[in-house]
């Protein structure tokens, strides 16, 4: 995935078990589990989710994911 598309996928406000393949490459079963982890922490600190769907923005953060290079990426058009 090139940093726009990444940088358009993280733009959404929820994250389904499709976005997070995307984001992280993994297989079906791992994205789950992964979902699963993030899911259990977010309820854990008092979130109220809809079923399937993660925060985005908590996705983000639990990935580390460096919108800032992100950005820069995109805008000098290396992906």
């Amino acid at each position: 995935m090139t940093a726009k598309e990444t940088l358009y996928l993280i733009s959404k406000q929820w994250c389904d078990l499709n976005d997070l393949r995307k984001l992280t490459g993994l297989g079906k079963n791992s994205a789950s589990k992964l979902k699963s982890e993030i899911r259990i922490n977010l309820l854990n600190k008092g979130y109220q989710l809809p079923s399937k769907l993660l925060p985005m923005n908590e996705v983000v953060n639990y990935l580390k994911i460096n919108i800032n290079y992100l950005q820069k990426m995109s805008k000098e058009g290396i992906n």
